[in-house]
């Protein structure tokens, strides 16, 4: 009992530690709050600062308190399969377990030797671009990274939210920077009167333009990642496909890419609710060198309807839905004999033959 205590003990004191992070920008966004606005307070720039702080603490709200989302219970091991599985003591004969039991998942990507992606600790195949967060300690769909700051995974169920999180809080220390200018320049001519507002104003106008620059950066990097299509971990560690490593396995152009983030909709870009395509478990890809044999989506059921049965928190779209029109929305996406001999006969794969245009 002692050592399961102590581990419990340790577990508690981990979670304290890492909302420090959070409660650290929470306790500067307040004091940017008390100085901006009732140190400098003028009110036309108060108009605008107040519409540009509640779209920031909006996006920063939806991104650490939203759930990330795990794979779907297809993707988990049955009970006979675990069993299964426990009794090969050899690699080989593990993987032809493995491979039999992806065949029936729109699973594409391998790993480094070739074969099947799998979690020892959530016993589950893991969809394409899931990967298991060791501070969560789960499997995470379309995991970018854990961010310290948010105290949360960012990945398919809240990305939207982080990009809109990292915009608004650039805009946000922009615009601070930008109206506490002319009084940081009094400020060094003498031209401020000497109270308390002195030293608000000239830190204020210091972490806001530090913040700025580490702020753009980050997000200049994940605009080029969206644009890409490619998460955190995949810049870093392309994904492996059946035919080999390609970077830009998953990339569809920059339209469409952008749009598998922020949704069809455009009035839906710029707030921070939930409207990314696809289910998070399978992705269209522009590769032509895919396993026919895959189907599109678990069981050839629909991933919208089992997102309602968990009781999601966003309207989950099935791939068929958001792929057709990723996929067929311009007429220099043309698929290939075989793809539409395959949907001639009722089937969907995410994996079809696709040619873009140079």
């Amino acid at each position: 009992m002692a050592p399961s205590g102590s581990r419990s003990i340790k577990r508690g004191c981990q979670r304290v530690l890492y909302w420090i992070p959070v409660l650290f920008i929470a306790l500067i966004v307040a004091w940017s709050y008390y100085a901006y606005v009732l140190q400098l307070c003028i009110v036309v720039y108060l108009l605008v600062y107040h519409a540009i702080f509640i779209m920031f603490v909006w996006a920063y709200w939806q991104t650490i308190f939203t759930k990330p989302m795990n794979p779907l219970k297809e993707f988990h091991l049955s009970y006979s399969d675990k069993e299964l599985l426990e009794r090969e003591d050899r690699g080989e004969s593990q993987q032809e377990i493995l491979r039999r039991i992806a065949k029936d998942l729109p699973i594409y990507t391998r790993t480094n030797s070739g074969a099947i992606r799998f979690c020892d600790r959530c016993q589950l195949l893991k969809p394409d671009r899931c990967h298991h967060c060791s501070v969560c300690d789960k499997c995470i769909l379309k995991m970018d990274h854990h961010c310290p700051w948010v105290n949360n995974c960012v990945g398919f169920s809240n990305y939207k939210y982080f990009m809109l999180f990292l915009a608004y809080s650039l805009l946000y220390c922009l615009f601070i920077t930008a109206t506490d200018l002319q009084y940081f320049i009094k400020f060094w001519t003498n031209g401020l009167p000497d109270t308390q507002a002195k030293f608000h104003i000239l830190f204020l106008f210091f972490s806001a333009s530090m913040f700025s620059v580490s702020l753009a950066s980050l997000f200049i990097y994940h605009c080029w990642l969206v644009c890409k299509n490619r998460s955190t971990l995949e810049a870093v560690r392309a994904p492996v496909f059946r035919h080999g490593t390609d970077k830009n396995g998953f990339s569809l152009g920059v339209g469409k890419n952008f749009r598998q983030v922020f949704g069809d909709e455009v009035k839906y870009w710029p707030v921070p609710i939930f409207s990314s395509l696809g289910d998070g478990c399978s992705f269209p890809s522009c590769l032509v060198n895919l396993d026919p044999e895959q189907p599109s989506s678990p069981t050839g059921s629909n991933p919208a309807n089992k997102g309602a049965a968990e009781g999601r928190q966003f309207p989950s779209k099935p791939l068929r839905e958001s792929q057709s029109r990723l996929l067929t929305s311009t007429p220099s996406w043309t698929e290939s004999d075989n793809a539409a001999d395959k949907d001639k006969k009722g089937a969907s794969n995410p994996g079809m033959t696709i040619e873009n245009e140079a």
